[in-house]
């Protein structure tokens, strides 16, 4: 198994990341590397918390836990630094201040809606519960009604016997 330097690896990496945005195939074939190689890669870029969008997908696309990272990484840069680091992911600073807005508008409603689903649940528990008293009853009356039926046929089938003798 080969190794590749850390700087090579890197430098492949960037390919796949905007500008570029080389699908992992295309680039597998350019530089000679394997595509399992290259998506082992990106994943482990993508654990370590880096975005790492899908290879041919716009930044709006990308997924949540992706916008997030952008959004931790950029919190303490400046504006300089922000643009800077924007161009090297092939963002718009307005992209990541709208994906900064949506990360705290989600949290702030995220306890609304907390309580909301708490009282969801506790009225589905209600409900379920009376559906199962319910559901109790009915069995029970069918138990009976079965129950009368069996005897309704042993009884005639006593009086039939009495009557034939």
């Amino acid at each position: 198994m080969s190794r590749y330097p850390e700087e090579r690896k890197n430098a492949i990496l960037k390919k796949l990341l905007p500008p570029m945005s080389m699908s992992v195939p295309k680039l597998a074939k350019q530089e000679g590397i394997s595509e399992a190689t290259l998506y082992n890669w990106r994943n482990q870029i993508r654990e370590s918390g880096s975005p790492v969008p899908n290879s041919g997908q716009s930044p709006e696309q990308w997924s949540p836990e992706a916008k997030f990272a952008v959004v931790v990484e950029t919190a303490s840069l400046s504006e300089i630094e922000l643009g800077e680091y924007c161009r090297s992911k092939g963002l718009y600073p307005e992209q990541v201040a709208q994906w900064r807005e949506a990360c705290i508008n989600g949290t702030a409603s995220a306890k609304t809606s907390d309580k909301e689903a708490q009282a969801k649940l506790k009225a589905e528990r209600l409900k379920t519960k009376q559906l199962e008293k319910e559901l109790r009853r009915k069995d029970k009356a069918l138990a009976e009604t079965a129950a009368l039926l069996v005897l309704r046929k042993k009884f005639n089938a006593l009086w039939e016997d009495d009557e034939d003798d």
